[in-house]
């Protein structure tokens, strides 16, 4: 046992440590039983407690690009790709 760290701050550090362990073990095993039941429920039927989206949105719109910005656009496409 170190002489310069206090008792309380040793028995802090035994139980951040038994936490952590306590912790990593629950998340192994839930992520173990969600992993088997993905696995066993693939279904394409939506979930029925949520509603149907609808789109209530503005329509989408497209703009016609001149040769000119179509250029830039892919020099601007390559400049980034480049890094």
């Amino acid at each position: 046992m170190p002489e310069h760290a206090p008792t309380l701050q040793l028995i802090g550090v035994a139980v951040l440590a038994v936490a952590a362990v306590v912790w990593a073990v629950v998340l192994m095993r839930l992520l173990r039983r969600a992993g088997r039941r993905t696995v066993v429920r693939r279904s394409t039927v939506p979930l029925p407690a949520l509603p149907s989206q609808t789109r209530v949105g503005p329509s989408r719109e497209s703009v016609e690009l001149t040769p000119a910005e179509q250029d830039a656009f892919a020099g601007l496409v390559r400049h980034l790709a480049n890094g």
